[in-house]
């Protein structure tokens, strides 16, 4: 029986980055992985692959929109979904492999196979019982779907099965208006494909700043993405191929049929926690799956940890992977703490939407006074010759000190853009230490700088 200080649970963000990090504060480390590829879903169906679709299908769009203006001229390319398909694949190998170099680099084990807790300080997989000082279960998320829709990855599928599809559909159904949906979404619109997405609730992307939701979804209509709002689907019936999404509208109760050959579920994730015997060792967990944990990431059984997916928290890779360094910080005598007022929120279409800290609706509700500053990128020299100009930066800030208390941007490069007001954020700022920081031109990141001003007396460009 081999004896470990820490043996993860899953080699996603949150597993691998943690295993790195237990290994460099020099705990005897090993990760329990079922894949045949490290990564988790994030690496191998999810952030990764679905980013190498979307910059391949953006790069197409703007062969077809933007080359000829710019004196680019000659047809535009045709669309080899087998070639696209095998880069997407080329660069989730070149992550997991790096993820591979990365264990042997700093002596992490990787114990092949799916783990189970059998009991505190023990971990099984497969035949062989391993023993650690600390478990931390960094277990992930699966696909949730909804009551009548069956997911069978061939007509009705999720993310995951959207990422492997034959050949690009004439139309696709997505149903739920978040990040996954309208990312997958907008790849398959670029490919050539009829959108129409489903939705729930009455606006998308739930939990977003509602002044930007609406500027997004606009956007997408304008690129021809079709939108169902306060739908409720009931079911999705496959036959010979093809797809009938039945629902009613929320107003009325009325019902409709759309016809689709290819449905994407997007509907959200659910704890994945299967198979590794929580119930039976007494780990507490809430009514969505999710397992409960005190501020150190500990949860009701002493000695077992979990962080990630499947505790409480957005499901985001970033929040797993700072949790997962927290908590190897933790057990190794540290001070680890994750900030979870600045956890940034990306979504990669084109253009991209960004968010981090409070939204307009949050601060009204909490009662705070706080200013907005504005600015679109039409002012912004750097995004109007990259025919990049739809969108704006807006900044939050409050009304007695200035401190910068959230900032969205729908715009290019929001989801790297968003970081300076993350950084800004983490050290206490106020809107007016970033418009007093110089900025190179052109970028886009002046933009950010006139929002800030925009806080004060006032943008410069607009």
């Amino acid at each position: 029986m081999s004896s470990y200080d820490v043996i993860i649970i899953g080699s996603g963000p949150g597993g691998y980055v943690c295993a790195i990090r237990c290994a460099q504060l020099g705990l005897k480390t090993a990760v329990v992985e079922g894949r045949d590829t490290l990564g988790g879903t994030c690496l191998n169906v999810g952030c990764i692959p679905s980013k190498a679709l979307l910059h391949a299908s953006h790069m197409l769009h703007e062969a077809e929109h933007n080359f000829g203006a710019m004196g680019l001229k000659g047809k535009a390319p045709s669309v080899d979904w087998k070639q696209m398909l095998s880069y997407k694949t080329e660069t989730i190998g070149q992550n997991t492999k790096g993820i591979e170099f990365l264990f042997k680099k700093n002596k992490v084990d990787w114990l092949k196979g799916w783990g189970s807790i059998p009991e505190a300080g023990k971990v099984k997989v497969g035949d062989e019982t391993h023993q650690a000082k600390h478990i931390i279960i960094a277990s992930g998320s699966e696909v949730s779907t909804l009551p009548g829709v069956e997911i069978d990855e061939k007509t009705v599928v999720s993310s995951t099965g959207a990422l492997e599809l034959s050949k690009v559909p004439n139309k696709i159904v997505v149903i739920g208006a978040g990040v996954i949906g309208l990312e997958l979404g907008s790849v398959y619109k670029r490919l050539g494909a009829e959108v129409k997405v489903i939705e729930f609730l009455d606006a998308i992307t739930p939990g977003m700043d509602a002044e930007i939701a609406k500027t997004f979804q606009r956007t997408l209509k304008k690129q021809g993405l079709e939108f169902q709002l306060g739908a409720a689907v009931q079911s999705v019936d496959t036959k010979g191929g093809k797809a009938k999404v039945t629902y009613k509208l929320r107003k009325d109760d009325s019902e409709h049929v759309e016809d689709a050959d290819i449905v994407l579920v997007a509907t959200g994730r659910s704890p994945f926690t299967d198979g590794l015997g929580l119930d039976a060792l007494g780990v507490e967990t809430s009514e969505r799956g999710q397992i409960k944990t005190d501020g150190h990431y500990a949860t009701s059984v002493k000695g077992i940890y979990a962080i990630g997916d499947c505790i409480d928290g957005p499901m985001l890779a970033h929040k797993a992977e700072d949790e997962g360094m927290a908590i190897a910080e933790i057990l190794a005598g540290q001070k680890g703490h994750v900030n979870y007022g600045v956890i940034p929120g990306v979504i990669y279409t084109h253009p991209e939407v960004a968010n981090v800290g409070a939204t307009e609706e949050q601060l009204k509700e909490a009662g705070t006074a706080y200013n907005v500053g504005k600015f679109s990128f039409m002012g912004n020299g750097r995004a109007k010759a990259n025919f990049a100009g739809d969108g704006f930066v807006k900044i939050l800030a409050d009304k007695t000190t200035d401190r910068i208390l959230g900032a969205h941007i729908i715009g290019p490069m929001a989801g790297d853009l968003i970081h300076e007001i993350c950084v800004a954020m983490e050290f206490g700022a106020a809107a007016e230490d970033l418009a007093r920081t110089c900025h190179a031109h052109p970028t886009y990141s002046e933009a950010v700088r006139e929002a800030a001003l925009a806080c004060g007396d006032g943008p410069i460009h607009s």
